[in-house]
Parts: structure tokens; C-alpha cells; sequence
């Protein structure tokens, strides 16, 4: 049986007493950190035995703890903060003890992202989690500007020492309007929540910058943004079909097709959008 336990993110108290009980009983532990787990075992006076298990010998150590849980051992999966495999390490444990028919089992608990969506002020009735976004300058507004049109508020983990720079990006990619929130040190002592647009945020961050651990929760993209995107876009590929020799018709047929709208809907606005006259 493999126990996935979440531990704090900050606040020793967090640990749950079923997680406190579950990793009093399993024959090991396996750690993100072992030396990062061992003060908040020590705290809790639990003297299982651990084991490392991180991203650069997950390749090793899967086969052995499969093995291990196929022998009938009972096994608990930690990373330094928060729930194993959302950002952290264990996906691919889980994935082999399920595939090895071995017992997978949640010990839930702390999470940075529902912790950071609960206190941020920002719509929580649907949410995408990005985890960390690309470091380097191209790749991370590539990735931003392929979310430009998300709807639903988008959930991302920065380091702090990039923060700014990734504000004004975001600003750049969804506009320095959208409302957002910055979540420093959730559950720690010095935790705070700082709501703006990313305009305000990246030029607050950028004359004082934040320290620990970071959440950004940024707002979706409204119904009416995503209609101009939609209009703009169609225009775009209506110029493109044109250039290629299309007449507006068959242009508006295949832009009807890729999108799913009425060709009568799309043809309407293609003789808007080009200044040409009906002539059916």
C-alpha cells in the first residue's frame, strides 16, 4: 500500500492526524529531502526509517519501492512541502504502483494552490494550475501568450527572485489591467497577499522585491476580451485564405468549419470586416 501525504507548506501545525498516524506505521518513508523531512518527523517524535526519493534518482528508486509494495510493505510518500506530485516529485511512483496493481491512497492535506485560490479575491469556480512557467525570456511569453484567451483565473509557482520580471510578462501577455494576486510565504510567519493588476504588481515588486515561496493567481480572460481575440483572429485568417486565392465564401466556409460557427454567421461577418456587399 503507498500513502501519498501531504505535509505543511510552512506551518508545522498543518500536518494532519492522520497523516501524523500514517507515517507513525509505514515500514518507510520516502523523502524529497530526508534531511528536510527529519525535523518535521523529529518534531512529531516519529523514528520511521527514510529513504531519498527526488527527481534525479526517481529512475532507480521506483523498481526498488514497487518491489517493496508488491512484497506487502506499506510505504508513505512525502515531498518537502505540500501534496507529492503537484509540482514535486511522485507522479511516476504512483503511476508504476498502479500499474504493479498496488493500493494507491491519498493522505490529503496542504496545498499551495487551493491555499493561494481561497484567500486571493479572484474567481475559484474554475481554475487551471500552471505550475512554474519557463525561466528563460522567450519560452515564458510563448507559454503565457498561449494562455492569453484562458478564461477560467490561471494559478502559477514563481520563484521570488523572478517575480518581476514575470509580472511584466504576464502584464505583456494578458494586459497590465488584469486583476491578479501575488501570495508570499503562504503559512509562514511573514505570509501576505498583495491584490492589483499586473501592472501595479510588477511595478511594486520591481521596487520591493518578495522573498520565499510564491503563488500568483491571475484572473481569466473576460467573454469580452475572448470575442475581440475570436474577431481579430478570423479577420487575420480571412486575409490569409484570401491571399491564397480563395473567394470570400470559401473563405468563410473554412473558417466556419474550423471554428464550428454558421457559414452564414462567419460570411456576415467576413462582408463586415472586408467592405464587401452581399451578393447572394
Amino acid at each position: 500500500m503507498l500513502y501519498v501525504v501531504a505535509t505543511p507548506i510552512g506551518n508545522l501545525e498543518d500536518l494532519s492526524a492522520r497523516a501524523l498516524r500514517i507515517l507513525s506505521e509505514v515500514a518507510v518513508i520516502a523523502c524529497e529531502d530526508t534531511r528536510h523531512s527529519a525535523r518535521l518527523l523529529a518534531a512529531n517524535s516519529i523514528r520511521t526509517p527514510s529513504l531519498s526519493y527526488f527527481e534525479h534518482n526517481e529512475e532507480r528508486r521506483v523498481p526498488e519501492l514497487v518491489a517493496r509494495l508488491k512484497a506487502g510493505e506499506k510505504i508513505a510518500l512525502v515531498t518537502d512541502a505540500g501534496t507529492p506530485a503537484i509540482s514535486d516529485p511522485g507522479f511516476r511512483l504512483v503511476r508504476a504502483a498502479l500499474e504493479a496493481d498496488v493500493r494507491v491512497i491519498a493522505v490529503p492535506g496542504a496545498s499551495a494552490v487551493i491555499a493561494a485560490l481561497s484567500i486571493a479575491g479572484i474567481p475559484t469556480d474554475r481554475f487551471t494550475f500552471e505550475g512554474f512557467i519557463p525561466s528563460r525570456d522567450s519560452a515564458r511569453q510563448k507559454a503565457l501568450d498561449e494562455l492569453r484567451r484562458e478564461p477560467r483565473t490561471m494559478v502559477f509557482y514563481e520563484a521570488s527572485r523572478r517575480l518581476a520580471d514575470t509580472l511584466s510578462a504576464m502584464a505583456t501577455a494578458f494586459g497590465e489591467s488584469r486583476d491578479a494576486a501575488v501570495v508570499c510565504e503562504i503559512t509562514k510567519t511573514y505570509e501576505r497577499t498583495v491584490r492589483g493588476t499586473l501592472g501595479e504588481l510588477e511595478r511594486r515588486f520591481r521596487t520591493t522585491p518578495a522573498l520565499g515561496e510564491i503563488v500568483i493567481v491571475v484572473a481569466g480572460a473576460s467573454q469580452t476580451s475572448n470575442a475581440e481575440g475570436v474577431e481579430l483572429e478570423m479577420h487575420e485568417a480571412l486575409e490569409v485564405l484570401r491571399e491564397a486565392g480563395l473567394g470570400l465564401k470559401q473563405a468563410s466556409a473554412v473558417i466556419a468549419r474550423l471554428t464550428g460557427k454558421g457559414r452564414r454567421e462567419v460570411y456576415q461577418q467576413a462582408l463586415k470586416s472586408s467592405g464587401e456587399e452581399d451578393k447572394d
